[in-house]
Parts: structure tokens; C-alpha cells; sequence
């Protein structure tokens, strides 16, 4: 009986074996073919000469039999300008790749574009074949190349304009020589290569409009894993650093993003009177540093309608000088470490914190603006006997009003569209906040027309860089 039982099993088994073999055997059916997960696989934009960053498709076999794919082959691609790797393996083109039933294989895409001889962008397309069962099915392979001018290890050592008719990629450290002065006129694109940085000890002149921005930010492009592109990627390039006795440096207009350490002023205005700017900032956003974001020793600043956004050691950090921030959001979402300290961060400020520099001691007036984030606002709660004032603003910590801290709104949500989990960073407010209508025009260093975006401001204005658009689309994870 028990031997019975047992062949009855054997029987079974080898039943339920065979049609597993069944199972497995290959599809020849015509109609039998791969999904894939994309019919156009677009690259994106990428300076010529440079290679791409890798992208990758999804290839899905949603039968309970395997699929042969014959051959996987590019097309109109002589020039080899496309790379390819389709699971795993690396040539220009294959044959007899089998995905089992209900499975897929990812092919990965990447590209490397000759000059075009024009810095006009030009879309590139070649197109992917996959022959299954006798029938042919493609995916569509787009890249837009855009030659660039290259700055490598350069030095300014005279007046030079750099118009925005083509971009800019800058390798090493773009020297801007004591005496001379670098123009970027509306519109121009900085694009710095890793460890890349401007050195001004001559003068910066950066003046954009709301419609033709200038723009400073890392060179590469793409996603530095999964959806995260490397936009949200701090870094990426050195800064802009102001060297000792630079002065009457401008920026308006300007997009300074991704950096490691945002812009570093040191004694540019050392033993000058408060009436010299090191560099003033009109409808900026300095945004996203792995160091701080405004970092000034000695060197006066006046700053007016500008996002200060998002840095691991803080926002500004101000030793000494003569500063004069206006209209400001000073915010700090900051994505990858722990913020280092206070948004605002002050020295030199009294005997206590005396640097033994012989300069006078800080004096700073922060009016209209917005001070929220993580962590706290200001190194100083206490301002008593010093030359630092807030007024009309908003901060997000309780507190009171004082002979330093005048006719501020304290302990309150400023209600920005960021919203970090989401990798969702817009500044501007919402239709709810607080700040909206609370601006005092009177304190203003002079008459505000447009933020940054080019939005009349409002009367009265809303407190922070921004005038209130009720157009701004909310993050995706938030209702």
C-alpha cells in the first residue's frame, strides 16, 4: 500500500514537472510581445563632447512562456554616438536574449555627442529595434546636445563680457584679477564642473532680469539615483569666493544654486567705511550649500527681495561689517546631514566676541523678511548693547519684542509651498500666511517693482522675497 501511495506521488510529481516544462517553453506567437516601460527614452540636455548620464527602460515579458528576443538593434546610429548594456552585457547589438515568464531586463542607455558647431541646442534620435517572433517593435532613443564655451583655469585680467548667446561650462577656478571686471549680461548660464569656483579679487558684475536670469549651478545633469535628480544636489561646485579689497560687486537677478559654499566674502571691505558694499544682491536666490549660503568676514553687504534657502552650517553667517538685509526669505530646509547651527549666525558683535581684528563691531538691520526652518533663527536671542536690529518680521520661534527685536511676528508658520519630504523646495507663500499684507514700505532700502519672478509686488506687500501669486501649483504630496 505504502509503495502504491508512493508511485501515486512519483506520478504526480512528474505530471506537475512536465507541465512546468510546458510552461517554460518559449512563445513563437506573433503576438506574443515585450512591454516596455517607455516608448521614448529621452536623455535629456547635455553639452557636446560630454557623455551623458546613463539612463535605463524596463523590457517586461507578461506571459507564462519564455520570450526569445531575437535581436536588439540600433538604428541610425553609425556614428556609435549611443552605448548600450541590456542586462548586464555591453555591445551594439545582441541576439537571443530570453526573459522568463513574467519577468523583465532593463537596458541602459547612454551617449556621448559630437560639436554640433552651433551653440543652438539640436535634438538627436536614434531608434532601438526589438525583433520578437518575427515582428519588429522600437524604442525611440532622444538626446538634445548643445555645444559650450569652456573656461579652463581662466584669468580675467581685463574688462571681458560674457554674453548669454551660448553657455558657459567652467573647469578649475575662473580668476577675476584686481583691476579688472567680469560682465555676465542677461540670461547667461554658468555651468561648473566639480571642484570649479569664481575668485573675484577684481569685480563681479551679474545684473539679469526676471525673464533672462543668470545662473549659477553645477554641470551635471540627470538623476544621481532612483527619481532624485542632481539639481536637489549640493556640492556640486565650489561658490563664488570675494577676496580682500573687492568691492562694488553686483547680482541681481541671479540663480546661485548647488554649491559648497555659496558665496565667501573675506575682508573685502576691511578698514572702509560702512558706505562701501563688498557686493549687493537685488531679487537673488542663493540656494542649497553643503556650507553656508552667504558666509562674511569684514565685508559689507546689502541685500534686498532674496531667497537665502537651505545649507548644512547655516545661512549667513556675518562677522563684523555693515549689512543691510531687506525683503528677505532666510529659510533652511537643508536635505542631507544635520544643520550645523542657527540660520543667522553673528561675530565680532561686541568685546564678548571681540576677533582681535581692530574692525568695528558688526552692525546689521534685517527689515520685512522671513526667518524659518529647522533648527533656531539667530545665534543671539539676546541682542541687548549691539548694533543688530529686526524689524517687521516674521520668525518662527516664540519670542517677544524688544529694543532689537521690534514689531515682529513671533512663533508663527510663514506657510511656504516647500515641503521637504516630498524634495519639494518653493519659497513663496500660500494664500494663508501670515506674512501676507505686513510689509512696511517705509523701511524698505528703496522702492520694490517686481520679485524675482518678475511679480509686481502687492500693496501692502506680503513680509519675505516674494509677492504673493495665487497661480503657484502646491507640491505633489500636498493637497
Amino acid at each position: 500500500m505504502k509503495r502504491f501511495i508512493y508511485l501515486i506521488i512519483v506520478a504526480v510529481v512528474g505530471v506537475a514537472g512536465l507541465s512546468s516544462c510546458i510552461e517554460d517553453g518559449f512563445t513563437t506567437s506573433p503576438a506574443d510581445q515585450p512591454k516596455f516601460s517607455v516608448d521614448t527614452l529621452d536623455l535629456g540636455e547635455t553639452f557636446t563632447l560630454d557623455p551623458t548620464p546613463t539612463a535605463k527602460f524596463t523590457v517586461y515579458n507578461p506571459y507564462k512562456k519564455q520570450l526569445n528576443i531575437s535581436s536588439i538593434t540600433l538604428r541610425d546610429d553609425s556614428d556609435g554616438l549611443f552605448r548600450l548594456n541590456v542586462d548586464g552585457i555591453s555591445a551594439q547589438s545582441f541576439h537571443n536574449i530570453e526573459v522568463r515568464p513574467n519577468d523583465s531586463i532593463c537596458v541602459f542607455v547612454a551617449a556621448q555627442l559630437p560639436a554640433n558647431g552651433t551653440f543652438d541646442p539640436k535634438e538627436l534620435r536614434s531608434y532601438l529595434d526589438f525583433v520578437t517572433n518575427g515582428v519588429t517593435r522600437t524604442v525611440v532613443l532622444s538626446v538634445t546636445g548643445q555645444d559650450v564655451e569652456r573656461l579652463k583655469a581662466v584669468d580675467i585680467t581685463t574688462d571681458r563680457r560674457l554674453t548669454a548667446d551660448r553657455p558657459y561650462q567652467v573647469f578649475d577656478t575662473l580668476r577675476i584679477v584686481k583691476g579688472a571686471t567680469l560682465t555676465l549680461e542677461p540670461g547667461v548660464k554658468l555651468r561648473f564642473h566639480d571642484g570649479a569656483a569664481i575668485k573675484v579679487e577684481g569685480r563681479l558684475i551679474a545684473n539679469g532680469t526676471a525673464d533672462k536670469q543668470i545662473e549659477f549651478t553645477g554641470d551635471r545633469t540627470g538623476n544621481v539615483a532612483a527619481s532624485i535628480p542632481y539639481e536637489l544636489m549640493s556640492g556640486q561646485w565650489g561658490g563664488v569666493f570675494i577676496a580682500p579689497g573687492s568691492t562694488g560687486n553686483e547680482m541681481s537677478f541671479v540663480s546661485l544654486r548647488n554649491s559648497s559654499d555659496g558665496i565667501t566674502l573675506r575682508d573685502a571691505t576691511k578698514g572702509l567705511p560702512a558706505t562701501v558694499k563688498a557686493l549687493t544682491l537685488y531679487n537673488c536666490q542663493v540656494h542649497n550649500s553643503a556650507g553656508y549660503i552667504i558666509d562674511a568676514e569684514h565685508s559689507n553687504l546689502e541685500i534686498m527681495g532674496c531667497e537665502l534657502t537651505d545649507a548644512s552650517s547655516g545661512i549667513m553667517r556675518l562677522a563684523g561689517g555693515s549689512h543691510r538685509v531687506d525683503q528677505a526669505t532666510v529659510a533652511n530646509y537643508y536635505l542631507f546631514t544635520a544643520i550645523g547651527g542657527p540660520a543667522i549666525q553673528f561675530e565680532h558683535i561686541n568685546a564678548d566676541s571681540d576677533d582681535e581684528s581692530g574692525e568695528p563691531y558688526l552692525t546689521a538691520r534685517f527689515t520685512n523678511s522671513i526667518f524659518y526652518g529647522l533648527g533656531k533663527e539667530f545665534s543671539h536671542g539676546d541682542l541687548t548693547d549691539t548694533a543688530v536690529t529686526v524689524e517687521n518680521s516674521l520668525i518662527g520661534s516664540e519670542g517677544s519684542d524688544d529694543d532689537n527685536f521690534i514689531n515682529c511676528i513671533w512663533g508663527e508658520d510663514p506657510l511656504f509651498y516647500t515641503v521637504r519630504a516630498d524634495y519639494h523646495f518653493d519659497y513663496r507663500l500660500q494664500p494663508d500666511s501670515p506674512a501676507l499684507g505686513k510689509s512696511d514700505a517705509a523701511l524698505n532700502i528703496k522702492p520694490l517693482t517686481t520679485d524675482r519672478y518678475g511679480r509686481a509686488y502687492e500693496t501692502p506687500a506680503a513680509l519675505g522675497a516674494y509677492a504673493f501669486n495665487p497661480d503657484v501649483a502646491p507640491s505633489p504630496g500636498r493637497p
